[in-house]
């Protein structure tokens, strides 16, 4: 599902990884994650594909609402989990969406 996204200006955060073999628990932990984001003020939407690599784009109000998210106790506890288990690489990049636009055949 494409995320509906306010007029720009907005944030994403682009989290790209690998993952190990095996869930481990993680699909859980992906399921609580998004349903935690959700509720955080400044929250937009959440876009994700997993193939051989994982892409989930999250987007933002504010650079303030990707720091509060940063500090949220249960991601920190993800994240922790992400490294000794879940993800043999990952890389994080924050962005600030200047334009965008979109198409809909429906």
């Amino acid at each position: 599902m494409i995320a509906k996204t306010p007029a720009a200006p907005y944030y994403a955060v682009i989290f790209t990884s690998l993952r190990t073999d095996g869930d481990n628990g993680y699909g859980r932990m992906s399921d609580a994650m998004v349903a935690s984001a959700e509720k955080q003020p400044g929250f937009l939407g959440v876009e994700s594909a997993r193939e051989e690599v994982g892409i989930t784009v999250s987007y933002w109000e504010s650079l303030e609402a990707i720091a509060a998210w940063k500090r949220d106790t249960a991601h920190q506890v993800a994240q922790q989990r992400g490294r000794e288990h879940w993800y043999s690489a990952y890389k994080t990049r924050i962005c600030k969406v200047e334009r965008d636009y979109d198409f809909s055949a429906v």
